[in-house]
């Protein structure tokens, strides 16, 4: 009992922890390449394409137009596009009005990788930016990102992701908002270190050439593009300059409809790209792979929630071990933290202290759940969109 206690400590530490410290110490002497330097360079600017999926978003367009128009970029070489297909709320006449901008629109919902797939069809510029309809990009986003693919090698540019501030301050906000802070770190020394992990669909790009259009079915169809290219052997890189910003969940039940899919699209994309385990092949890739998403997306969670259990019957059968007593003191203190912050976002108390671990065990809690919904064939490949503060 003992050995499996250490066992869950190590995966639990390693996966949430121990992974970053890893990449600090192996990236703390690498030289940093060109690649964060080459945004200043004077070549001239390729055409872009800025794609954007969008089902019934007619409320928000006004705002989402706006901040496109205001992004910088040359003149006539970013070309804004909107895929529609679905939507039943009028988004493709209202965003007809604008002659700057091309809609694609069919009346059937099929989800949003199939109006990916089918968009793609149309774009002709060698890089095109995917972004979605709730996100605001910074004024500089375009041509951070684009700078990336000066560099040959370089196949596909994650962006950054900022959860907004607000004066409703929730455990969702809380805990989402550290959570992107430390994703964004962890992306940049991944990127630092070989290839970043994975983008995000808030932002991120590609070479038009090299895209594929991915199952119908799949979930996490903003990891699998990436991926996809990552595999052929071009580097996925980070551009922490590039910025999409968007308001928080409304609380913590709403964030978890986002997290149970995603962990459902986790165990998807997990058996869908088994391949890129093989170290023998994938080198570097295969590390990354396995310490920042798949021990996330399988193993984990389960050992994080049997800690507690384990460390209960060792102190039980071997109370004379103080080392075992004081950890299970430790854990009893962290969960009635998290109780503690259920209890105050039902009473909306803000105290983010409280909310971060309630947040984390949600997560958790969620990731168990999406397995549960894979394996039962219970999750579609369309959306359920949370509500936002």
């Amino acid at each position: 009992m003992t050995i499996l206690f250490w066992i869950l400590l190590f995966a639990v530490f390693y996966t949430y922890i121990g992974y970053a410290i890893l990449l600090f110490f192996l990236t703390i002497f690498k030289k940093k390449k060109r690649d964060s330097e080459i945004e200043d360079t004077t070549l001239d600017w390729p055409e872009v394409s800025l794609f954007i999926t969008a089902y019934n978003e007619k409320s928000i367009l006004k705002e989402k137009i706006e901040n496109c128009f205001s992004l910088d970029y040359p003149k006539g070489k970013l070309k804004i596009v909107f895929v529609t297909d679905g939507s039943n709320d009028g988004s493709q006449d209202f965003l007809k009005q604008f002659p700057e901008i091309t809609v694609y629109h069919e009346a059937e919902r099929r989800g949003k990788i199939n109006a990916m797939n089918r968009g793609m069809q149309f774009i002709t510029s060698p890089i095109v930016i995917f972004t979605d309809a709730n996100t605001s990009l910074n004024k500089e986003a375009i041509k951070v990102i684009t700078a990336k693919f000066f560099d040959k090698t370089v196949g596909c540019v994650a962006g950054s992701k900022k959860v907004i501030s607000t004066d409703k301050a929730s455990a969702a906000e809380a805990g989402e908002g550290v959570y992107w802070k430390f994703e964004s770190w962890l992306k940049a020394k991944d990127a630092e270190f070989h290839s970043a992990v994975g983008a995000v669909g808030e932002l991120f790009a590609i070479r038009t050439e090299l895209f594929e259009p991915v199952q119908a079915d799949t979930v996490l169809d903003d990891f699998m593009i990436s991926f996809n290219i990552v595999s052929k052997g071009y580097f996925l890189k980070y551009a922490p300059n590039a910025i999409a910003s968007e308001t928080a969940s409304f609380n913590v039940a709403e964030e978890l409809k986002r997290k149970v899919r995603i962990a459902a699209g986790g165990m998807q994309t997990f058996f869908r790209m088994k391949h890129l385990l093989n170290p023998f092949r994938y080198g570097k890739l295969s590390f990354q792979y396995f310490s920042h998403k798949v021990s996330r997306w399988t193993f984990a969670p389960w050992c994080f929630f049997l800690l507690y259990p384990v460390n209960m019957l060792i102190a039980i059968s071997e109370p004379e071990k103080d080392f075992f007593i004081l950890t299970l003191i430790l854990q009893s203190i962290f969960y009635l933290i998290v109780f503690l912050g259920w209890i105050f976002e039902k009473l909306s108390l803000r105290v983010k202290l409280i909310f971060l671990p309630y947040y984390f065990t949600a997560i958790n809690l969620a990731t168990i759940r999406g397995q549960f919904r894979y394996f039962l064939g219970k999750q579609s490949a369309a959306w359920d969109k949370a509500k936002r503060l």
